[in-house]
């Protein structure tokens, strides 16, 4: 069996990788029917000679390969008919930007698994670059208020080598006794409590952050029914939240009243309550003065962000009273960091913790029979068609 990893072609370029060198060396090791080959790139984190000097082939054409692996979107001029694709394809909500590259893929009979859909039987996702959003959110987040205030200049994440840099960096600011709330419990939010634990900052409960003042950073992370509560007043549990968020409305102002920095890693799903809206945001009594909206849903949950921002330029202002982008420094704005794409800004831990994943769930169903179904569940197309489990896109891809 032949494994292709693929060059990057989306601009601007990715320089991540689904299998780093040496994970390529310990699964064809592991793995003697099967050869690796990896696509020449002058853009990724991991160099040519990289592959090289672990024995791994280096090639300019890839179309011998059964499978091909890539992060982002393959241009539909790049896809090879006929073959076994793995890349995040950004269709499985409809996205319409990428309605062609969907219509593309099933005229030239490729099978794509979109790695956002590569989960267990319990459709828990098993590969995913969530820690990493999570842990560059995080830092941006400071740089932003350092930026904004004029208080220190961190530089750029992506000019560091990988979180421990970022965390050094961290360590060396001086904030004054700000409050920071930081939403979700799952992977994106852990990753960026790593950094707040790795920096040292003091975590309090929810009771004490609404209600004392302390004289040193302080931050409180909060789950789903902290920030939302139920129209009738009863208190069930996150599972209720989830099945019928239409009964709920947002209870996050009780947070914003007393918060600087907000970095959000919540999952916004279909029907639930907006965190803070437009006219949240007008209140004299809303606080929070730097958002980093690492979940970043546009025109969505969290008010403030009106647009994605770039890892080129990751900061825009918010004025809550005109609802329009200003500079951030401005004294009325809200500043916000919303970049969409936050793991490329560390691509070597990124591909590191992501390949360890594939390497994990996914490489083992090649050779296994798929015995726990991750190839089945996760294949999208098959012989020019959609397979039933993704069959709700075929309107989508007829353009209705």
């Amino acid at each position: 069996m032949k494994i292709g990893i693929i060059k990057e072609r989306k601009n601007p370029p990715d320089r991540r990788v689904v299998l780093v060198p040496k994970k390529c060396k310990e699964l064809m090791l592991a793995n003697p029917q099967l050869l690796i080959k990896v696509e020449s790139s002058k853009d990724r984190f991991f160099t040519d000679e990289d592959y090289l000097n672990e024995g791994i082939e280096v090639v300019h054409d890839v179309s011998d390969c059964d499978v091909l692996l890539g992060v982002k979107e393959v241009p539909k001029a790049n896809l090879i008919p006929n073959k076994k694709y793995f890349f995040f394809s950004h269709t499985i909500k409809k996205q319409s930007y990428n309605r062609t590259l969907l219509q593309e893929i099933l005229s030239k009979n490729i099978e794509l698994f979109d790695h956002e859909t590569i989960t267990n039987n319990q459709n828990v996702r098993l590969v995913a670059f969530g820690r990493y959003a999570g842990i560059v959110g995080a830092y941006n987040g400071f740089r932003t208020y350092g930026l904004k205030f004029d208080l220190y200049n961190l530089p750029k994440a992506e000019r560091l080598h990988d979180q421990l840099m970022l965390i050094h960096k961290l360590q060396k600011i001086k904030l004054p006794a700000i409050k920071i709330v930081l939403t979700g419990k799952g992977r994106v939010s852990n990753g960026a409590k790593e950094m707040l634990d790795g920096m040292g900052l003091k975590e309090v409960s929810v009771d004490e952050f609404l209600n004392q003042t302390f004289k040193e950073p302080v931050y409180v992370q909060i789950n789903v029914l902290d920030y939302n509560k139920r129209k009738d007043g009863k208190v069930i549990n996150r599972n209720d939240f989830f099945n019928h968020p239409q009964e709920y409305v947002s209870n996050f102002m009780r947070f914003a009243k007393v918060s600087d920095l907000y970095i959000a890693c919540h999952f916004f799903g279909t029907g639930s309550p907006y965190i803070f809206t437009r006219e949240d945001a007008k209140s004299k009594d809303f606080n929070i003065k730097v958002v980093a909206d690492i979940s970043c849903d546009i025109d969505g949950p969290v008010a403030s962000t009106i647009r994605s921002s770039t890892i080129a330029n990751p900061i825009y202002g918010y004025n809550p009273k005109t609802e329009q982008e200003v500079d951030y420094k401005s004294k009325d704005a809200i500043a916000v960091m919303a970049v969409d794409n936050l793991p490329c800004e560390l691509p070597k831990d990124a591909s590191e913790g992501f390949g360890e994943s594939f390497a994990k769930y996914v490489i083992p169903s090649f050779f296994n029979n798929d015995k726990d179904g991750v190839l089945h569940r996760a294949k999208m197309t098959e012989n020019g068609k959609l397979t039933p489990r993704f069959s709700y896109l075929q309107d989508f891809v007829d353009g209705k």
